[in-house]
């Protein structure tokens, strides 16, 4: 069956029996949240007019039992498709939040973090009844404790002005030009989440041309987003309407690739030994090593190892002793070389080399 790039139209869980296993990176899922309005029931903002909320059928279960049920099979199946090192992405409400949580436990997920999506503009508890429900949660989940799933990192610091990235994220809920609307101008879907939301759980939890499956595509928010960032994905969806709005959507992206999208901040550097730096003449046997108080230690050979108040030790063993730190530290963070008549860190020099030897490399490609 031809799945990658495409909705397939259906019952979600039936659909996802049809894939074959260990297909997916990663997987983003808005589910019904089993909202639990009474039938019948209205909600009238302050001014007197009907707020329209979400009391769409897919969202009505017979009773929790039977929501639950609905979630272990669905779960069941994405853990099924999600390669060894895949992990998931889960949204929903207070109202269902706690179960979905718990029966990812019970099939075998690892739960990494639960991260609150705060909302800058939260609709107002119209009754004055109870706490204004101003956020929601997500479950982040790798597909077992062994999973080596996708972090990155770094680009999360990059996206919150340096800081490492915390797990309270504020965006406003998805309004104007964004919300698809209908032929009669109306909001299409009522639970539509904001490409900004999905972007960030992109970036940070995906690589370029990963696979993404969304089990409930709705208005192919996760689809568009990944298609923008230069990932793949699968979206499933049983509403004609839904998918003929999402498909529109998804044939309008343009794909827009920066560092964010390639996760440029976290690609390793290039593993380099201090033998060979020796060797290419870049760190010279006998050559002094200083810290910033003056002190200096030499370079007894092309280990790295240091001599140091006639003892020698290795590199960050020396570093350590240096600073008067009982335990070991990068001794590239800390101590310097002379170079030109002037202290240079010997980080530089090693990222030196390694400039050198990505050039030497690029040029044999």
């Amino acid at each position: 069956m031809d799945y990658i790039n495409k909705i397939l139209q259906g019952d979600t869980i039936q659909k996802m029996q049809e894939l074959p296993e260990k297909s997916f990176d990663f997987c983003f899922a808005d589910p019904p949240y089993f909202m639990q309005i009474e039938e019948g029931k209205k909600l009238f903002r302050v001014e007197g007019t009907e707020f329209d909320g979400c009391d769409d059928d897919w969202d009505k279960f017979a009773s929790m039992d039977a929501y639950k049920e609905f979630t272990r099979k669905w779960l069941f199946e994405v853990r099924r498709l999600l390669k060894d090192n895949g992990a998931i992405c889960v949204i929903s409400g207070m109202q269902s939040i706690y179960e979905i949580g718990s029966i990812l436990r019970e099939l075998g997920y690892w739960v990494i973090n639960d991260i609150i999506w705060k909302k800058s503009n939260p609709t107002p508890n119209f009754g004055g009844t109870r706490l204004n429900n101003s956020h929601e949660t997500l479950i982040w989940a790798a597909k077992s404790k062994k999973s080596k799933f996708t972090f990155n990192y770094k680009t999360g610091k990059y996206l919150n002005g340096g800081k490492q990235m915390g797990s309270i994220w504020e965006f406003p809920v998805c309004s104007g030009n964004e919300r698809l609307k209908d032929e009669n101008d109306n909001k299409l879907h009522n639970t539509q989440k904001p490409e900004a939301l999905l972007y960030r759980i992109i970036a940070l939890f995906t690589a370029k041309d990963d696979l993404v499956l969304d089990p409930f595509g709705g208005t192919m928010t996760t689809g568009a987003v990944a298609k923008k960032m230069g990932r793949n994905y699968t979206m499933i969806e049983r509403d004609e309407t839904y998918i003929k709005y999402g498909q529109k959507r998804l044939d309008g992206v343009i794909p827009e690739i920066s560092d964010v999208e390639l996760a440029t901040f976290d690609i390793k550097p290039l593993k380099v030994s201090m033998k060979e730096m020796v060797k290419a003449g870049y760190f010279r046997i006998g050559e002094k090593f200083f810290n910033k108080q003056g002190e200096s230690a030499v370079l007894a050979d092309d280990s790295g190892k240091l001599t140091y108040n006639g003892e020698t030790k290795s590199m960050h063993e020396v570093a350590a002793l240096m600073m008067g730190q009982s335990r070991r530290v990068n001794a590239f963070d800390f101590l310097m070389v002379e170079r030109d008549g002037c202290r240079v860190s010997i980080n530089d020099v090693r990222e030196d080399y390694r400039r050198h030897c990505m050039s030497t490399l690029e040029k044999e490609v």
